[in-house]
């Protein structure tokens, strides 16, 4: 048979079944930010609230940032579904710890605790990068920074999230004081300072990030508790 004769008999050949393969992906980036600054006696943790799959947003208020008590805010970034999981988690955790102790978990052994629970799950680990933070047993300002499977570091500042790559940058300079002169690197600012810096990051990162935008959930930490806020962003 000639190749002609050959590529003819293929043509009328009956059709054969095609295998395909589908592939389970267990994670979603569902996009947002987080940002915490821990000052003396204070910490600020700002979240948004866009929830987005790609170029579609599935809401426009869905909180990356958690109240876990008086004394300590959960924020996160990654995969919405693995952080609200997250966080029934440590309140199941946190409420038997009241219930066995007859008192309420501090936020450096919260930070502990949230360690141990990642590391429990690395070999399928939530997909959530966390900031804890809260004020610590002298008063200060305390914030906690993980990766999925429970590596943790106490900072003063940091963001996670889709725009973090905008927003770390701008808080290295304005305030961990990276690379400047004649300034105190260990200043920590103020209040007022800090709450201003957060609002402008999220101003900025909603003009270049398509994932960041719509609602800001601020919390404040400080000796009277948590107070919360929120704010309007971007829309489109």
């Amino acid at each position: 048979m000639d190749f002609v004769g050959f590529q003819q008999e293929l043509a009328h050949a009956p059709a054969t079944e095609r295998h395909t393969h589908n592939r389970w992906e267990p994670y979603v980036d569902n996009g947002g930010t987080s940002l915490a600054i821990a000052g003396a006696d204070y910490v600020i943790v700002a979240s948004d609230a866009r929830q987005s799959n790609g170029y579609n947003i599935n809401s426009r208020y869905d909180p990356k940032a958690f109240r876990l008590s008086n004394d300590a805010i959960l924020a996160t970034a990654g995969y919405a579904a693995d952080a609200k999981r997250l966080v029934e988690v440590l309140e199941q955790n946190a409420q038997m710890y009241y219930h066995k102790h007859d008192r309420v978990m501090k936020a450096s052994a919260m930070a502990q605790m949230l360690s141990n629970t990642l590391y429990g799950r690395r070999f399928f680990p939530y997909y959530v990068f966390p900031i804890l933070a809260g004020l610590d047993n002298e008063g200060k300002g305390a914030l906690y920074c993980y990766d999925p499977v429970g590596n943790m570091e106490r900072v003063v500042y940091r963001s996670f999230g889709s725009a973090s790559a905008l927003v770390q940058p701008f808080l290295d300079s304005v305030v961990g004081f990276k690379n400047q002169r004649g300034v105190d690197p260990t200043r920590l600012l103020e209040r007022d300072q800090a709450l201003k810096i957060a609002v402008d990051a999220f101003t900025g990162a909603t003009e270049r990030d398509i994932h960041t935008g719509d609602w800001l959930d601020i919390f404040i930490v400080d000796r009277n508790g948590v107070t919360h806020e929120k704010r309007e962003l971007k829309h489109d």
